[in-house]
């Protein structure tokens, strides 16, 4: 099953931490100095929040899988479709381990599908091509040129 997932820039962790709990009625499954997650149930999402010094306001959006099939079936949609995608294997991002495929809509939204198979102690450390610095190592950067 898939889940969609949305990624939040905040000015104020504490305070969004608070306003999201009381909104989906339940603390964060996850929760960092500077990040927090709900793995919700009802609607089914994965709902991110960071204070990592992005302008505030929707990060990127993406689709969450069960399997590397599913990435690989969502990746090959959107090759189809024409779209530049970047691949990034084994990636330490949003203290998890993922697989993932980058695009950006033709309006400019990032969107990320990926399927986690890990926890990561920090928020991430990657060193990838096209990326943005670690403050922001879960997107490409809006102007990068993706690789693959």
């Amino acid at each position: 099953m898939k889940r969609l997932h949305l990624h939040v820039a905040v000015d104020d962790l504490t305070r969004s931490i608070g306003f999201y709990s009381t909104l989906f009625g339940q603390t964060p499954t996850v929760q960092k100095s500077d990040y927090a997650k709900w793995m919700l149930e009802d609607p089914k999402v994965n709902f991110a929040i960071s204070a990592r010094g992005a302008e505030a306001g929707v990060d990127h959006v993406g689709i969450q899988v069960e399997s590397t099939g599913e990435l690989a079936e969502l990746a090959g949609r959107l090759k189809a479709a024409g779209e530049t995608t970047r691949d990034q294997e084994g990636a330490s991002c949003c203290y998890a381990k993922s697989d993932k495929s980058w695009v950006s809509d033709p309006s400019g939204l990032r969107w990320e599908t990926f399927y986690t198979f890990g926890e990561a102690t920090t928020y991430g450390e990657d060193d990838v091509p096209d990326m943005a610095p670690k403050a922001a190592c879960c997107a490409p950067k809006p102007d990068a040129k993706a690789c693959c």
